[in-house]
């Protein structure tokens, strides 16, 4: 069999099931009123990737590090907004106010040397406040505090300009959107507006774990955006996974460069492993393990991957190797087999797509045609 060298591992997306995943979501969400921010942060803002979002209907791309947002615009395939959604650092804001066009923020501080930088640049910078309302990752944890930043905003910072407030859920403390917290969002955004004399444009609602309300007619009617990604990407999430969407957009394959019958359970004194581990093995005797050329620091952790044939289980995974057992595969599994797998949460998107040792390969879409 003839190979192509530095073929695997790679990660092939399937571009026409994304594309049709984002027209769903976008599409039900429109009909729910409420808009979408494309976030693109966990494939690593890839140019391909980021074209789809952008036909796709989406109001702004959105991604988190300001690197990936500069390869966009030098990139020139990106028409849309571009969204900031990981509040920035002091050090960054020049490169904020020159690369995006809106972002999320959620300290005085930074509020104030942003419109001086944008001041400098002679630009109006669009802002989202962020409020924490339990997941206990960014935003202002007091109400009296976020309409003070409001207020100085509207009256105060001229180069800024308050077009919204948002929330983040479930990323951090697992927290997971309700009715309940949505609404309090939406009480925050009506006493700013009552403060400040106006409507708010956004809105938002949260990221992909807030969609099935959006879906389901659950969600408040206020709520007018939510910056959705890993739902578009895997078809689903933690909690959610509706009958509309494709899950077989991502898939991993990798090259099988063992497989010996062996012991199911390590032999001598035990410690802890590469990683400062200490492992849990269960002994089911002599097995047929397979191991494949890709590890930990490709995906994270190897128990997110799906083994696509049937019999393999993931076992186990060091830096650049992942075990299986095939011991139940019905056709023998041989060295030189390119296994596919698919993925159960949001790392491994995240780990393969920044790792230079995974290739990207893409099929479908209108670039590829």
């Amino acid at each position: 069999m003839t190979m192509n060298r530095n073929q695997y591992p790679c990660v092939e997306f399937d571009l026409d099931k994304l594309a049709a995943n984002l027209a769903a979501l976008v599409e039900r969400c429109h009909d729910s009123l409420i808009e979408v921010a494309g976030v693109v942060k966990a494939v690593s803002s890839l140019p391909e990737i980021v074209r789809v979002y952008e036909e796709s209907g989406v109001k702004f791309i959105a991604t988190s590090r300001i690197s990936q947002m500069r390869a966009i615009r030098e990139a020139g395939i990106c028409k849309k907004p571009l969204m900031l959604i990981r509040i920035p650092m002091l050090s960054e804001l020049p490169d904020v106010v020159e690369l995006c066009d809106i972002s999320l923020q959620s300290d005085i501080i930074v509020l104030r040397a942003l419109n001086e930088e944008a001041k400098k640049q002679g630009k109006v910078h669009e802002v989202i406040l962020m409020m924490d309302l339990g997941d206990l990752r960014e935003g202002f944890w007091n109400e009296e505090d976020a309409l003070d930043a409001a207020l100085e905003i509207e009256h105060e910072l001229k180069n800024l300009r308050l077009a919204g407030v948002g929330v983040n859920l479930s990323c951090y403390g697992s927290v997971l959107p309700t009715k309940r917290n949505m609404q309090g969002l939406v009480s925050l955004a009506s006493d700013i507006e009552r403060e400040i004399g106006r409507k708010l444009d956004y809105i938002s609602g949260g990221a992909s774990t807030s969609a099935y309300m959006a879906m389901n007619g659950t969600m408040p009617y206020r709520i007018n955006l939510l910056r959705l990604g890993d739902i578009g990407l895997r078809g689903e999430t933690d909690n959610f996974a509706p009958d509309f969407l494709e899950t077989g957009v991502m898939t991993i394959k990798a090259e099988v460069i063992e497989c010996r019958d062996k012991p199911s359970f390590p032999v001598g004194e035990l410690g802890v492993n590469a990683f400062g581990e200490v492992g849990h093995y269960e002994d089911r005797g002599i097995r047929r393990r397979a191991l494949v050329a890709m590890g930990r620091v490709d995906y994270g952790n190897c128990f997110d991957l799906i083994p696509r044939m049937e019999g393999i289980e993931v076992i186990g995974a060091s830096s650049d190797h992942t075990i299986l057992d095939v011991e139940a595969v019905k056709d023998k599994v041989h060295v030189g087999d390119v296994l596919e797998f698919g993925i159960k949460a949001y790392g491994p998107m995240a780990y393969l797509t920044s790792s230079d040792g995974v290739h990207m390969v893409f099929k479908g879409g209108k670039q590829n045609a």
